[in-house]
């Protein structure tokens, strides 16, 4: 009798972990009710340090900071002024720039951090915001021979936001520059074509003041992110729930 015991409570151990495994895979099938935490807080920052432009640079001590710590250029670099790959992604000093970068994260990022939680999320907001702040300063240097090209936002960081979204759903409609309603993919591939060729009108003296190398730095940096690391965990996920 007694050599029973040890296998009836490993069998009620086994039944209590079915449950919870039925419970977990149900929760991921519901990823859609997560309440999401990084992407208001991206929210939060990027609106103080938009404020800290606004209200902090009257005076040659605070315009020098701002310069130093929240923008990004071949020169910052040089100087050691690493941090500033990351800073100067939330960075924004015009309310327009603001407000359509913020539009973006909101539009693309909310579903995103959904669907892959917030640490996932933030591994791909932050290594794009860092690549595509390089992919401005190697180009700005090599390409351009501007060590003092200056560049801030979160652009970088919201083309690979935008290339994962097209990845995992390139037929949902999306307004192209909130106008031209599109696949996403095909969204996406226009946006690239268009900083390409900006980027080329850049490295003869022409073209716009846009960060058309930091775009498609964010969107290279979503697309291998997308392919070696979501896309299998996709794969795993509905393994798993099988």
């Amino acid at each position: 009798m007694t050599d029973k015991i040890p296998y009836l409570k490993r069998e009620v151990w086994d039944e209590d972990y079915a449950e919870r495994e039925v419970e977990t895979r149900r929760a991921r099938a519901h990823w859609s009710q997560r309440k999401n935490r990084v992407v208001p807080a991206l929210l939060v920052l990027n609106l103080i340090v938009f404020l800290g432009w606004q209200f902090f640079t009257a005076t040659p001590a605070g315009i020098g900071f701002f310069y130093n710590n929240f923008l990004i250029s071949p020169l910052h670099l040089e100087n050691g002024y690493y941090w500033t790959l990351l800073t100067s992604a939330f960075s924004h000093n015009q309310i327009i720039h603001l407000v359509f970068n913020m539009m973006v994260l909101v539009s693309f990022g909310n579903l995103l951090e959904k669907f892959y939680g917030p640490v996932g999320f933030l591994k791909l907001y932050i290594g794009a915001a860092l690549f595509s702040s390089l992919m401005h300063c190697a180009t700005s240097a090599f390409l351009m021979d501007r060590m003092d090209a200056n560049a801030l936002g979160a652009s970088g960081a919201l083309t690979a936001v935008l290339m994962v979204f097209a990845r995992m759903w390139p037929k949902h409609k999306i307004l192209l520059f909130g106008i031209i309603p599109v696949p996403a993919m095909i969204a996406v591939v226009g946006l690239v074509l268009l900083d390409i060729w900006g980027l080329i009108a850049q490295t003869r003296g022409g073209g716009f003041q846009i960060g058309h190398s930091a775009h498609l730095g964010g969107t290279i940096f979503g697309f291998v992110y997308f392919q070696t690391i979501l896309a299998k965990r996709i794969v795993r996920d509905v393994n798993e729930t099988h």
